[in-house]
């Protein structure tokens, strides 16, 4: 089958849907590759490298299979042939119009956009992968627009204070906010309704501001729409913070619905001269701030510069690119089970339904909602406890020492000589004093001790060497043995702690 790849139509879209390196992936599964002339211009990919990597420059819109960024213009759905496959971003959840008029052709239409959000899915997720690259260009046009450094310095001409940050909303596109804004040295904070993205706020160096108390954890990735009281704390939170920070990104938007408004006028008005809002939320039905255009860079009285570009990944194209042709890649090998060239569409996959608008001229628009599991939680079998080892009573241990002192005062008596007597007595108080020494060291540090104790077994050696020439064969191969035992302690010892040494040293 051919697939073809569109140069987008739309105004100002500087991205494709294929690069090089995903044609060539689409290749090798059997596919032939067509695109529109100078379809990769805007992201720097010339037809002659599209070419080299095994497509064919053409029409685009006659192929088996339509590959675009941006729903197709009406004289592009038109362009179509019967029985292809199109594959774009549609947004099927804001334009019915779109939905009704793709219905009415034989054709199938599979969204990109409505990738279900399940782990299985992930490798799809247009939206995840565009808005990773929003949230960092949105902080790159934060910092174009800001007066002075992100980061803190001290110098000879005096010091200069951190950039303070906040970015509203921790999804794809808020974390990738966090960490550019965090790498060039500003202070971060951020909110969201999901308290379970405070980890992960923390994890890039933010700080996670929350809201309420009372919040509840998503079920479906997205944040959810607050009460009013939720609402209310909101603004309070949000207003000392507009006085206070000198940059803010918004990212809060919720999936069919218009983006919430977040940032007040009056929030906008408190906010420093200088300061940049990055409303990544901006469209022509509205965004998160008020005052924000869509697609235009706009200056309050009070010198406060709202960002509203709605093309923060296509400042990226070829980055932007990349990512969104590997979610193809990576959706034709889901289509291609037998990596011949043949596409095929499985109904019963909740991902390949979920994303189906039109399916040969039928629609399958809204798909069903995907079944989690309803079983109960089972119940955890219940363990026995263990018993807890009572300790010894004074009693016990004033009867064992006794009997301890009495046992070693019998064998001193019944010693044959003194040097023996001598010996042993070394040998009780060495062992009293091992076992209470070792028994006040940590778990932790058992090992890298005993490595270092075992090097003592040269004293044993020593011993051994004394007695091995002994008349006694019965003495010296006892000495023989002690001697091979405690080298063994006495090499492998060092040589163990070598080597936790060395797990400290640099490069480890």
């Amino acid at each position: 089958m051919l697939i073809g790849i569109l140069k987008e139509a739309q105004a100002g879209e500087t991205r494709v849907a294929a690069t090089p390196s995903t044609v060539a992936q689409l290749v090798k599964l059997g596919y032939d590759v067509v695109l529109d002339p100078d379809a990769g211009a805007l992201s720097s990919f010339t037809d002659d490298v599209y070419v080299a990597a095994g497509a064919s420059i053409g029409d685009a819109l006659g192929a088996d299979i339509v590959f675009g960024i941006n729903p197709p213009t009406p004289a592009q759905r038109d362009a179509l042939k019967p029985g292809a496959t199109l594959v774009a971003t549609l947004g099927v959840r804001q334009d019915l119009d779109m939905v009704r008029d793709l219905a009415s052709r034989p054709i199938t239409a599979l969204a990109m956009d409505a990738v279900p959000r399940i782990s299985r899915a992930q490798s799809l997720d247009v939206l995840s992968s565009m808005a990773n690259i929003s949230g960092y260009r949105a902080v790159i046009e934060a910092a174009h627009e800001f007066g002075r450094f992100f980061t803190g310095q001290v110098t000879a001409a005096g010091k200069v204070p951190p950039a303070k940050v906040l970015v509203v909303g921790a999804g794809v596109a808020g974390l990738a906010a966090i960490g550019a804004a965090g790498s060039l040295g500003a202070v971060v904070r951020a909110t969201d309704p999901r308290p379970e993205v405070a980890d992960q706020v923390g994890s890039l160096g933010g700080e996670y501001l929350s809201v309420s108390d009372d919040t509840e954890v998503s079920t479906t990735g997205y944040a959810q729409e607050m009460g009013d009281d939720y609402k209310a704390k909101e603004a309070a939170l949000y207003g000392a913070q507009c006085a206070d920070v000198d940059i803010i990104v918004t990212t809060a938007l919720i999936p069919g619905r218009p983006a919430p408004r977040i940032i007040t006028a009056p929030m906008v008005a408190a906010m420093k001269p200088g300061s940049v809002i990055v409303d990544m939320a901006a469209s022509p039905g509205g965004g998160n701030v008020e005052g924000s255009v869509a697609g235009e860079k706009v200056i309050t009285d009070g010198g406060v510069t709202i960002i509203g570009y709605t093309d923060l990944a296509g400042r990226l194209p070829t980055q932007a690119s990349q990512l969104y042709g590997q979610n193809l890649v990576n959706l034709m090998k889901l289509l291609t089970p037998g990596k011949d060239g043949q596409l095929v569409l499985d109904f019963d996959d909740v991902v390949q339904r979920g994303m189906t608008v039109v399916r040969d001229g039928e629609l399958a628009w809204p798909p069903p909602e995907i079944a989690v599991s309803s079983a109960p939680p089972t119940k955890p079998a219940e363990v026995e406890p263990t018993p807890t080892k009572q300790p010894m009573s004074t009693g016990t241990k004033a009867a064992l020492v006794c009997g301890g002192i009495a046992i070693f005062g019998l064998l001193n008596a019944l010693a044959p000589t003194d040097r023996l007597r001598t010996h042993f007595t070394v040998l009780m108080l060495s062992i009293v004093i091992g076992y209470y020494v070792i028994g006040k060291v940590a778990h932790a540090l058992h090992t890298p001790l005993m490595s270092v104790t075992n090097a003592i077994s040269g004293v044993v050696v020593v011993g051994a060497l004394l007695t091995v020439t002994a008349d006694d064969t019965l003495v010296r191969g006892l000495s023989a043995v002690a001697i091979l035992l405690a080298s063994i302690n006495v090499i492998g010892g060092f040589a163990v702690t070598r080597r936790m040494l060395a797990m400290f040293g640099k490069g480890h």
